[in-house]
């Protein structure tokens, strides 16, 4: 747990440690919760399947493919607990769950 202030930003990196040589890394789903084995009844979603869900939440540059960061506000009790989903695919599988379902997508013409 990470214990906090009403309203502290808090700041979370993740990276992976791996011989691949095209990885991609981004946030699946991330949850919040005051007890760190109930992040379901107490908690409050962070992001969801790729998607934001949180207004205090958001994303930051990240120096190489090989790390992700976000940071949110956090709630109003005092020991917040995480649990996140973060995937990794190849930057160049085109097929992956990151490109067909996360990836933002282009305009695309109505006759499409």
């Amino acid at each position: 747990p990470y214990y906090v202030q009403p309203n502290q930003d808090l700041f979370v990196p993740a990276t992976l440690y791996s011989t691949e040589p095209n990885p991609m890394l981004f946030t699946d789903t991330c949850v919040v919760s005051p007890n760190p084995h109930d992040f379901t009844t107490v908690a409050s979603d962070l992001v969801r399947r790729g998607c934001v869900r949180n207004p205090t939440c958001g994303n930051y540059y990240s120096p190489g493919k090989r790390i992700v960061r976000f940071k949110f506000r956090g709630p109003i009790y005092p020991r917040v607990c995480l649990q996140c989903r973060i995937l990794a695919c190849d930057r160049y599988y085109y097929s992956s769950q990151h490109y067909q379902g996360y990836m933002t997508r282009g305009k695309r013409s109505t006759a499409d």
